[in-house]
């Protein structure tokens, strides 16, 4: 009887609960996200017209492979040059933002952003960090990212190379790594991706973005030895070390000819140049009067930084991507070292990138430049950053040193350091380059030692006599 009763009032209960779910209406389909602005490649840059390095290969892209690009650039360019007119600071900003929406959409790029940096001229990407607000400017990346969903991110390579070497290109080589490897963290910036309180009315604080997982990152640079529009200088190619293009990444041919354009990649780079007239749009408007595009039509070269799919590191940027996503992909991240020992170190911003590289899993990176370098004028002033690190228990006095190639004067640096136990002295060696001579690269070694025992050393590669034009 009372198996009898359970029974009858289980069916009883699953009978209203049908009639309930029966009565209940039906919730309108939630909204996907918006499409319009679903990407295949994102460009991450510091300012309007560094995307004129890899235009062509752009081109190639969006024109005859049919992908979809956007753009993010860092910065207006407010702190650079004007070469047709006398506007300047906040107001070429603005003059150059135009001039990058009139380019990339030449190329038919519609979906351009900008970050609310400040160009910061000048060869540490410390420097641009800060101005940039770092934090701020890494929040608004991973949230182009969640909003646009690359498969693959190019940016400009994080590391500092012998050329033009501006520290917001490095910036945002740095920051577009560190968003790549964010935005699938839904831990990361949870803000953007909690759900609105009303989808359809006013006041949402919350984006109701998803996290989404880049597939790839490769880098191209202004470096001296990346042959293109502004320099082809065979003296500046380093002897110590190999070209960092060679076998680093794929390479696409901008002497070929478009499909649909019927003239070669090279020529239409250089007609997406002319927008940037503040900028050295004079080399695109020359090249199209005198109908020679040889300097337009360099190879363009890409730098692989890391894939979470199949693929290797010279086939095409492409390869292995597919349209299914991924799930969040966590790096190694910092991880301190013991060292028990006193130490000479290059400082920042090199000291920097050391962790950074393996941080972020782009050990590889490590290797393309494996000593500090940089590209001086003749009678110039060079700043090297050094470090002296005490790791032990005991406090050391330290002397400094430096040997120098012939000409070279030693401003300031070489002295004692006192250096309590757990502690570090920071050093920036102050020198005079020479003034007479052709385009070479030099060496110069920093030396340490305490007690009359060497206690480490550091040696910087000088190319003399070539210089982007920005202060070191």
């Amino acid at each position: 009887m009372k198996n009898t009763i359970i029974c009858a009032i289980l069916l009883s209960s699953l009978c209203f609960a049908a009639q309930s779910r029966a009565q209940l209406p039906t919730a309108a389909p939630y909204p996907g996200p918006d499409d319009r602005y679903k990407v295949d490649l994102l460009l991450v840059v510091g300012h309007p017209d560094d995307d004129s390095l890899i235009s062509g290969y752009l081109a190639r892209l969006i024109l005859d492979e049919h992908k979809r690009v956007a753009a993010i650039m860092c910065t207006p360019g407010d702190g650079g040059g004007n070469e047709v007119a006398y506007e300047s600071g906040a107001a070429l900003g603005q003059v150059r933002i135009q001039e990058a929406r009139r380019a990339l959409e030449f190329l038919g790029v519609s979906n351009i952003w900008f970050l609310g940096g400040h160009d910061t001229p000048g060869q540490n990407v410390l420097w641009s960090l800060e101005r940039w607000n770092h934090g701020r400017a890494l929040d608004d990346l991973v949230r182009l990212i969640r909003l646009t969903r690359p498969e693959v991110i190019v940016t400009l390579l994080p590391d500092q190379v012998a050329g033009e070497n501006h520290a917001d290109h490095q910036a945002a080589g740095v920051i577009a790594t560190e968003a790549f490897d964010l935005a699938g963290d839904p831990t990361a910036f949870p803000e953007q991706v909690s759900p609105a309180r009303d989808l359809h009315g006013m006041m949402n604080l919350t984006d109701d973005l998803r996290p989404w997982q880049p597939k790839k990152i490769y880098y191209f640079t202004d470096a001296f030895e990346n042959t293109s529009q502004y320099w082809h200088d065979p003296r500046v190619t380093s002897p110590f070390r190999e070209n960092l293009l060679k076998g680093t990444g794929p390479e696409y041919s901008n002497a070929e000819v478009s499909p649909s354009r019927h003239v070669s990649y090279g020529h239409i780079a250089a007609e997406e140049q002319v927008f940037y007239l503040t900028q050295e749009g004079s080399l695109g408007k020359d090249a199209i009067a005198k109908g020679d595009f040889r300097e337009f039509e360099q190879q363009v070269h890409l730098i692989f930084g890391k894939s979470l799919v199949k693929g290797s590191v010279t086939g095409d940027v492409f390869e292995g991507v597919t349209s299914d996503a991924l799930p969040f992909t966590p790096v190694r991240g910092y991880q301190p070292q013991s060292r028990d020992k006193l130490q000479l170190e290059i400082g920042d911003p090199y000291a920097f990138y050391q962790e950074f590289w393996k941080a972020h899993n782009l050990e590889r990176l490590s290797h393309l430049v494996p000593l500090p370098e940089v590209a001086m004028n003749r009678g110039g002033t060079l700043h090297v950053p050094l470090l002296i690190r005490n790791d032990t228990q005991n406090s050391a006095v330290v002397g400094l040193t430096a040997v120098l190639p012939k000409g070279w004067t030693l401003e300031s640096g070489s002295a004692l350091y006192p250096v309590p136990a757990g502690n570090s002295y920071p050093v920036l060696a102050i020198l005079t380059t020479p003034s007479a001579g052709d385009v070479e690269w030099q060496e110069l070694t920093f030396k340490a030692e305490a007690a009359g025992q060497p206690v480490g050393s550091v040696t910087v590669r000088v190319l003399l006599g070539k210089s982007g034009g920005l202060p070191q």
